[in-house]
């Protein structure tokens, strides 16, 4: 694809009025979120061990006894910070047919195109278990085209496994100022290594999780032959009948989101489980539109 290329055909294919709708929402999370030095006082908080110490207003602190953050609405702009897993799994297919490496790559190009529309910043960290790469925060079309043509490029079938935990931990660390920080990873299991990098970042950042979901390995046509895209084992078409065992590997994922999702609203974090390009922006809209009914913009 040629560069200068991607946020056009991104754009060509959403909604003017949902693009409106979003960039308004992405507004009150500008506000809500971006916190720092900046022209307008806001309020005063005690500080959580994870913020930077050099936030701490010091006669305020010796005023209360106790370390006390003064914070300023920013008068600077936001950062979009994409963290992608481009490991091999993504190279399965979700339930719309596509791949999830083209289900993530779009979902990032729309977080992509909407911070360009406000002006803001694009960063980028993604990879897998043996490679991280990152580019750092800007706002011109041409950066954001390279980005997207990074995760393009990582986008290969013999990647390594994933490492979601590095990845957020190399987010942490890159990038520790305050952003809007948007995961898209598939359906993987958050286990306790995940759990705690996820909870780190969250110390700091808000958080936007995208799950790209995996298409249904059952659901095939006559004939067909479908392979594992992790060990590369053939899944026989007699398993077509074989209920019980569809019905067991459904309870299971049902039981990885529902665990996802208790994990995700302790860390007061949303989660969007994408099946396709075809409905993703509305999906964020419903998700940025829940979050400014419950008040958390």
């Amino acid at each position: 694809m040629k560069l200068d290329n991607r946020l056009a055909l991104i754009g060509s294919r959403l909604e003017l009025p949902l693009v409106r709708r979003a960039v308004g929402l992405l507004e009150g999370r500008h506000r809500s979120i971006y916190r720092g030095q900046g022209q307008d006082f806001d309020d005063l908080h005690l500080y959580v061990p994870g913020e930077d110490i050099g936030d701490i207003d010091w006669k305020s602190s010796a005023r209360s006894g106790l370390p006390t953050i003064k914070r300023y609405i920013a008068t600077s702009n936001l950062t979009t910070l994409l963290v992608v897993d481009t490991s091999r799994a993504m190279n399965g297919l979700a339930p719309s047919g596509e791949t999830k490496s083209e289900v993530a790559a779009f979902a990032a190009g729309v977080m992509a195109y909407l911070a360009r529309m406000r002006t803001d910043m694009v960063a980028l960290v993604c990879g897998d278990k043996k490679t991280v790469k990152s580019l750092p925060g800007r706002a011109s079309t041409g950066h954001i085209e390279l980005v997207l043509q990074n995760l393009e490029d990582a986008a290969m079938e013999a990647a390594p496994e994933a490492d979601l935990e590095n990845l957020l931990d190399k987010a942490a660390v890159l990038f520790p100022r305050r952003a809007l920080v948007v995961v898209i990873t598939d359906e993987q299991r958050i286990g306790a290594p995940e759990e705690a990098a996820l909870r780190r970042l969250r110390t700091r950042h808000d958080v936007l999780f995208f799950t790209i979901a995996d298409a249904d390995p059952f659901d095939f046509e006559e004939g067909q032959t479908t392979v594992d895209i992790i060990t590369g084992e053939v899944i026989h078409p007699y398993l077509r009948n074989r209920k019980k065992l569809q019905a067991e590997l459904e309870e299971v994922r049902n039981r990885r989101r529902a665990d996802l999702k208790v994990l995700l609203r302790s860390l007061q974090t949303e989660g969007i489980s994408v099946s396709g390009t075809e409905d993703l922006l509305r999906q964020l809209v419903d998700v940025l539109g829940r979050l400014r009914r419950a008040g958390r913009n």
